[in-house]
């Protein structure tokens, strides 16, 4: 299997609160890999530790085996390679969906308008937005605007699509619009990790699960190993928690 990142003994402190400890985990290419956990386990730091918001208190990232922690890397262009979807969205509102989904491209890419608006088009087309490319984000819901999001991100042709809770901000109505949108991808071959609550989606669509508590990995596997057979007490509590 091709991995495409590689975290290493990743540590982080805020002040004295250490809030990752020692993490160790691979994404391979065309993989699905959810992080469950309870809030404050670390499962956001960790997805923003991997795309460099967040500063490394220790520990090392490697993208496609490439060390880019290294002081001649440039974030940038690593940054380049992943796709980032937030909680709460992150769209211009002063852009209409079109603009948003094209000026990463322009500026980043250096992508002509006529190649960002054709791939802008074909994203918003797959995620079902493409009637809405001349509205600004006030005149969407939440669900839309989540899946324009997500256009926005895959439009820049990343790597890797990280997901940090995309529905955690949404009505119950519209978190089955963007999970069916995810799923799609997943079934596209995308290589994703997502950090999620949805313990359903993480059952059908991951390849592997990653559960964290306390800011360490106790327990990871398959969906059928870790929702049916967890080792670990700290995973049989969780679930038990969560599902029941």
């Amino acid at each position: 299997m091709e991995k495409i990142i590689e975290v290493k003994h990743l540590s982080k402190k805020f002040g004295t609160h250490e809030v990752l400890k020692d993490i160790d985990f691979t994404v391979n290419k065309g993989e699905v890999v959810c992080v469950i956990g309870s809030s404050g386990s670390g499962k956001s730091t960790l997805l923003r530790c991997v795309n460099l918001l967040e500063k490394l208190t220790g520990g090392t990232i490697l993208y496609q085996g490439d060390d880019i922690m290294k002081d001649t890397h440039n974030v940038e262009e690593y940054r380049k390679h992943l796709g980032m979807v937030f909680q709460q969205f992150n769209l211009f509102n002063n852009h209409d969906v079109l603009s948003n989904c094209m000026v990463g491209q322009i500026k980043v890419l250096k992508r002509t308008k006529e190649e960002a608006e054709q791939t802008a088009l074909e994203y918003l087309n797959l995620v079902g937005m493409a009637q809405y490319i001349h509205a600004k984000p006030s005149q969407l819901s939440g669900g839309q605007k989540q899946r324009v999001a997500i256009a926005r991100a895959l439009s820049m042709n990343p790597d890797v699509m990280l997901f940090d809770e995309p529905t955690s901000a949404l009505d119950p109505e519209m978190v089955g619009e963007v999970l069916k949108v995810m799923k799609d991808l997943a079934n596209l071959g995308l290589t994703m990790l997502v950090v999620t609550h949805e313990m359903g989606f993480a059952k059908e669509v991951a390849n592997r699960v990653v559960f964290m508590d306390q800011g360490v990995i106790v327990e990871e596997g398959t969906p059928e190993e870790i929702f049916n057979h967890p080792k670990e007490e700290r995973t049989k509590a969780f679930l038990k928690r969560t599902l029941d």
